[in-house]
């Protein structure tokens, strides 16, 4: 299993941290240590004073496949979770300015928060599917899926270009503006629509 991510899906993300609109989607990875399962706490790392939280999409892959058509992307997901991206945002500053890899700021343990999953029929119309982020009971990040530069179906085709997908594979499709950082005894809730995704705590 693995985790694919996508940076800067929404304009408005882009802007906001002073990066271009990509011409096709950005993708990096995490290890599975990175996940973040059963609505356990967040552990704050002691190698960065400034962790953000990005809520994300999250498709489920259910089928192995290699070099997908769009049209044929929907046959290799099932079902649309939330997490989060965790971000040490002054490693990735300084990680950005020297030209280097991001892994250290986005692949470190438990950075990558998995909520539920809910069925494709459930949901209904995958290119509006409203979801949202609340820390300590406000609203800091509001997202729609209409809203990604690149949807559900390129993003499968453009990674499975480079990557084999295999069962169980996750991708993170993208966070909305809003980001922001965390500290000790916050509590973070992610919503698709009123439906309550995970419910977790920052120590």
């Amino acid at each position: 299993m693995k985790i694919i991510c996508i940076g800067r899906n929404y304009v408005k993300h882009a802007q906001e941290l002073n990066h271009d609109v990509p011409a096709e989607p950005v993708f990096f990875m995490k290890p599975d240590s990175a996940l973040c399962l059963d609505n356990k706490p967040f552990f704050l790392p002691d190698f960065s004073k400034e962790i953000h939280h990005e809520i994300e999409l999250v498709i489920k892959i259910n089928r192995l496949g290699k070099n997908i058509e769009a049209k044929f992307a929907p046959r290799y997901y099932d079902e649309i979770g939330l997490g989060i991206d965790f971000t040490a945002r002054d490693l990735q500053r300084q990680l950005i300015e020297k030209g280097l890899p991001w892994e250290k700021a986005k692949a470190f343990d438990s950075s990558a928060v998995l909520g539920k999953f809910i069925s494709k029929e459930e949901l209904g119309d995958l290119g509006h599917i409203l979801f949202s982020l609340k820390r300590n009971g406000e609203t800091v990040q509001s997202g729609d899926s209409q809203l990604m530069i690149f949807p559900f179906d390129t993003i499968i085709e453009h990674v499975s270009k480079y990557v084999t997908l295999k069962i169980g594979d996750l991708i993170y499709t993208g966070t909305p503006a809003g980001v922001g950082p965390v500290a000790i005894d916050d509590r973070l809730e992610g919503f698709i629509g009123e439906k309550k995704m995970f419910d977790i705590q920052v120590k």
